[in-house]
């Protein structure tokens, strides 16, 4: 840049980077702090900025291309590459580094960085929304594209473009370089410069955001384990945020990046160092997981050779093996990323020992860990209040080992069209909180039961790719404090797990009668009940259109036709045979003849 403007410009690179690499941490930070939410949308818009300067540099190399006749890179060969200590590493001067295919190792664990997007997809598997395998095949996907079309095509356009001698100015800067020899005027290329500039400055923002993403999963994940104390995963009281091991991981980051000084060249070789390793140890815990558990899987890596019931995952070990391969010419060629890697495992390692001991003792007694949560204390309930929109599902939870019906409704529902609450209905004699009477500590209310519950929950909903809001209810009776907050949230279906102590149909009754005990307005409601079985029982709340048998039908049908028989009676319809055989039994029901005419209906339904 300065040579163009023709104006020196003196300053120290790394501690540029360095300064600014620390604003955009402290930024995305503060952005994961307030939730995920929040710092993907940034991240998503990094990716819309990307994607358009990807476009406008390939389109405007190939009009270059095209005019300056710019030749093809030679093939792959020793004589074509400069091997030098720096490439090479501990190889330099071994006959390894004059074996074609082992040169080709180390090129790609150079090259490792742009796939690096691929290792931070299991950290955030859990966030990814429903359907999660789809969603999760296509985030792999962009990745695979970015990585080919963005580093690999426009590293082999920056060869055939940028002329051989001044390339070497570049490298770190690569794209950067391209776009000054594109052709077309000055200006237009300084401007597509900046343009540059300020999306590697996005990406690399953008990449200090996925770090905290994904670190975050894994720190969460190994307090889950007990590797790591509950105290990490105490919630942010305002956001809900695992703050403490967000802020462990920015710490970590500004330390890690005034101990390299801003050497972006360090940093690039410890972040492969780690992506590799990372990739290889993923590899070879599917491969283990494949032979300890080999049920079914909704999808499998490609080349499986099944042998009577032994089925042998040779893609699978064959991605593995080339993964550890790569990483270990990476051990031997990157020595400042190889000596700091391992130190940094080692310590890692040791503190983690210490940290799960320490863990394990302060757990003793409990039966696992648990989620934590936010409670909120409100007892002006309404749909507006919880985050939902009106017609969402209500579903009714109570013990953590039969959630079925929560299964079956999160596998049916798109909860980007329709929100699913889970309620906790807590039976509390002689108080109720929905009726304004009494209002409740949160403590009273959410228990440590109550967290085991919700546990599962966030577990199962995690594992479908499902967003659910979660709520718990005091009251003196279940029945109505569940249809109370179905009325409040203006639920459109309630679902409930068949009970151990009724059958559906008493179960359907006690919550019809608890229906009508509402205050008007009354809603319109369905209310399902699935068995562990499998089994589901729809009932309609309130006034309804009855289901009629096909018996039923018949004889009313058969009535109607014998009394339209008369000419006289033409105009009637089946709806006036139905109202006066109604009429009929409600005078038979206020006689004498009550219990004869239940006692003959009892009969009936017997046979």
């Amino acid at each position: 840049m300065a040579h163009y403007l023709k104006h020196p410009l003196h300053f120290n690179e790394n501690y540029f980077a360095a300064g600014f690499g620390i604003l955009a941490i402290i930024y995305f930070w503060w952005k994961n702090i307030e939730g995920i939410h929040e710092s993907s949308d940034k991240a998503l818009w990094i990716m819309k900025v990307t994607t358009a300067m990807v476009i406008i540099l390939i389109a405007w190399c190939a009009v270059t291309v095209l005019k300056t006749h710019a030749q093809l890179p030679p093939l792959p060969s020793l004589e074509n590459m400069k091997l030098d200590h720096e490439f090479l590493g501990w190889l330099t001067g071994t006959r390894l580094s004059h074996v074609m295919w082992v040169v080709a190792l180390v090129g790609m664990g150079h090259s490792v960085l742009a796939m690096s997007g691929e290792e931070t997809l299991a950290q955030v598997n859990r966030e990814i929304e429903s359907p999660k395998l789809l969603n999760l095949q296509r985030a792999g996907l962009v990745i695979f594209v970015y990585s080919l079309v963005f580093t690999s095509f426009v590293s082999f356009l920056a060869v055939m473009i940028i002329p051989d001698a001044v390339r070497p100015t570049f490298f770190a800067n690569l794209i950067g370089g391209l776009s000054m020899y594109l052709v077309g005027p000055t200006l237009a290329k300084l401007l597509f410069h900046a343009f540059v500039v300020l999306v590697g400055v996005l990406i690399l923002s953008g990449a200090a955001n996925t770090a905290i993403l994904g670190a975050n999963g894994v720190l969460n994940r190994l307090c889950e384990t007990r590797v790591l104390t509950s105290w990490f995963q105490r919630p942010h009281k305002k956001y809900g945020t695992t703050h403490r091991t967000i802020n462990l991981i920015a710490f970590l980051q500004v330390l890690t990046i005034l101990l390299s000084r801003g050497n972006f060249y360090v940093l690039a070789a410890l972040y492969a160092f780690g992506v590799v390793w990372s990739f290889s140890f993923h590899g070879l815990a599917v491969l283990i997981l494949r032979y300890k558990y080999p049920e079914h899987r909704e999808w499998k890596v490609p080349g499986n050779l099944k042998i009577g019931k032994r089925e042998i995952p040779i893609g699978l070990g064959l991605i593995t093996g080339l993964l550890f391969l790569i990483a270990i010419a990476n051990l031997v060629t990157k020595k400042e990323a190889t000596i700091a890697g391992v130190v940094f495992s080692g310590v890692f390692y040791c503190i983690l020992t210490v940290s799960e001991r320490y863990a394990r003792r302060e757990q003793s007694g409990q039966a696992e860990s648990l989620e934590q949560f936010r409670v909120f204390d409100n007892p002006a309930l309404d749909y507006a209040l919880v985050g939902v929109r009106s017609g969402n599902i209500l579903v009714t939870v109570r013990d953590p080992n039969r959630l079925h019906h929560l299964r079956e409704v999160l596998n049916r529902t798109s909860t980007i069209d329709q929100d699913v609450v889970v309620l906790s209905a807590r039976l509390s004699p002689g108080r109720h909180s929905l009726t304004g009477s009494t209002s409740y500590e949160a403590r009273e209310v959410f228990d440590i039961y109550e967290q085991g519950l919700f546990s599962k929950v966030v577990a199962l909903a995690e594992k479908q790719g499902k967003r659910v809001s979660l709520l718990v209810v005091p009251g003196t009776d279940v029945f109505d404090a569940i249809l109370l907050t179905a009325q409040r949230l203006e639920s459109s279906r309630m679902v409930s797990g068949q009970s151990t102590k009724l059958t559906a149909d008493e179960q359907a009754k006690q919550t019809g009668d608890a229906w009508e005990r509402l205050p008007e307005p009354k809603p319109r409601l369905i209310m399902e009940i699935i068995g562990a079985d499998g089994r589901r029982h729809e009932y309609p709340l309130g006034p309804h259109e009855p289901h009629l048998r096909p018996s039923d039908v018949e004889l009313l049908h058969k009535i109607w036709l014998e009394i339209t028989a008369d000419p006289r009676n033409a105009g009637l319809h089946h709806y006036h045979v139905i109202a006066l055989a109604l009429e009929e039994l409600k005078r038979s029901l206020d006689s004498d003849e009550r219990e004869a005419l239940l006692q003959q209906s009892l009969r009936d339904w017997d046979s």
